[in-house]
């Protein structure tokens, strides 16, 4: 090999390291950090309610702390930076580039996340995202109310509670829609306001779900406390 010729292939990797490295640094988001993917992860702390303000873009001390909020309800290791697994968890997948942050595809992430996601399919498949979402924190918010069982399977199973148990529709498989609302509610989403209640009054003609006081309506369900 001539020396000319090695040394345009030495040029030619070392583009294609600088090419690769803006990729590699983009796997780690933290203080310090700017763009698309910080804007994406900063939208979703503000519509879960860790972060205030506006989105960005700018990974400040105010980012960190919000991922450090979200890191410790969710488990996760806390240490304010949006590496795979918190990402993961937030629903975004982290790339390089101008795209930045983009939705992760639907994917379970536990057992509670697996029934809730079924019970949104089953009960809210053809309303928009955010009544699906608004029916997973109905669920939730049962769960933290001690009028109702503390579990999520608890609450599901619960005798007459949804008629998706009793029809046997719970156990169909649930679409990626499904999965990312019930995630969005699992990390703090709920459009509701804390309501314990959601019906169709065009399909139901039960008179006590009625006599509940409607907070909210989003698509067809009316959500009560």
């Amino acid at each position: 090999m001539s020396a000319r010729r090695g040394a345009a292939l030495l040029l030619a990797l070392i583009a294609l390291l600088a090419a690769l490295a803006p990729a590699a640094l983009a796997a780690v988001l933290e203080v310090g950090s700017s763009g698309g993917s910080v804007t994406e992860v900063q939208k979703k702390l503000i519509q879960w309610g860790y972060l205030t303000g506006s989105a960005d873009g700018k990974y400040g001390e105010k980012t960190r702390a919000a991922v450090l909020a979200f890191q410790r309800k969710n488990g996760l290791a806390a240490d304010g930076r949006v590496g795979p697994a918190t990402a993961a968890a937030m629903g975004v997948t982290l790339s390089g580039g101008s795209g930045g942050a983009v939705a992760a595809s639907a994917s379970i992430i536990s057992a509670d996340h697996r029934l809730l996601s079924r019970l949104v399919y089953a009960e809210a498949r053809g309303e928009s995202y955010k009544g699906q979402v608004a029916v997973a924190a109905v669920v939730l918010n049962r769960v933290a109310s001690a009028s109702f069982p503390n579990t999520i399977s608890g609450v599901i199973f619960q005798s007459g509670a949804f008629s998706c148990v009793s029809n046997g529709s719970i156990n169909n498989t649930p679409d990626s829609t499904a999965i990312r609302a019930a995630l969005d509610a699992l990390n703090g989403w709920d459009p509701t306001g804390g309501c314990l209640y959601y019906y169709n009054p065009r399909a139901t003609d039960d008179k006590w779900i009625r006599t509940r006081t409607i907070k909210t309506v989003i698509g067809n369900h009316s959500f009560a406390v």
